[in-house]
């Protein structure tokens, strides 16, 4: 619940502030340009690369690896969980998208050219939340916390790699993936508590 609520309050002053044209939007615009000229390659590339390993086919792969594994560990209700956050996120992101419709960044020569909004951003929202759900499994699921640790600075770091990849190629702003992470990580808290919820209950009728 703490975090549910922490996370909201967070995408809502985020929200609020790009609405409203504070002046977290002139950061965003000095960023966005910076990034754009000094981009160069092999960055570039990399970037590209990681933005298209979390794009909506990226994410089908991962998807159906992690419930293919999730299935043969016999974890039924995270695989219950992992198959209502990452396709439920993602749809709630195309709603909020459509919801504020803030034009993405614009340059006189773009590295890449998109025709969506902008705010929050997808691939950030898609990557939290996988990362989010996998993240969880294996902190409990695996009780060695060197396997703890190691999983929460991988999985951390993809997020913020994600993150930055879509403000390196100027696709969004950095409120755009930060509002996407508060969002992603409000909905897993809902889903997790929501599922662990039901558990707990059917597990009970049984005893």
């Amino acid at each position: 619940m703490a975090l549910l609520l922490v996370s909201g309050y967070v995408f809502h002053e985020l929200a609020e502030a790009v609405m409203g044209q504070q002046a977290i939007t002139l950061l965003d615009v000095q960023v966005a340009h910076w990034f754009n000229a000094h981009a160069t390659e092999p960055y570039t590339s990399l970037m590209l690369g990681v933005s298209a390993m979390h794009s909506v086919v990226g994410m089908v792969v991962l998807f159906c690896l992690l419930a293919l594994y999730l299935w043969r560990a016999q974890a039924r209700y995270w695989l219950l969980a992992l198959v209502v956050s990452v396709p439920g996120g993602m749809v709630l992101n195309v709603m909020l998208k459509h919801l504020f419709q803030r034009t993405r960044p614009v340059f006189d020569e773009p590295l890449v050219t998109l025709a969506t909004y902008s705010f929050p951003s997808g691939h950030t929202t898609a990557a939290t939340c996988f990362y989010g759900l996998l993240v969880s499994y294996l902190v409990i699921a695996r009780p060695a916390w060197s396997v703890r640790l190691g999983t929460v600075a991988l999985c951390l770091t993809m997020v913020l790699l994600v993150a930055f990849s879509r403000v390196y190629l100027g696709a969004h702003y950095v409120s755009d993936v930060l509002a996407a992470m508060a969002e992603s990580v409000a909905w897993l808290a809902v889903c997790i508590t929501a599922i662990s919820t039901l558990r707990r209950r059917r597990e009970a009728k049984t005893i």
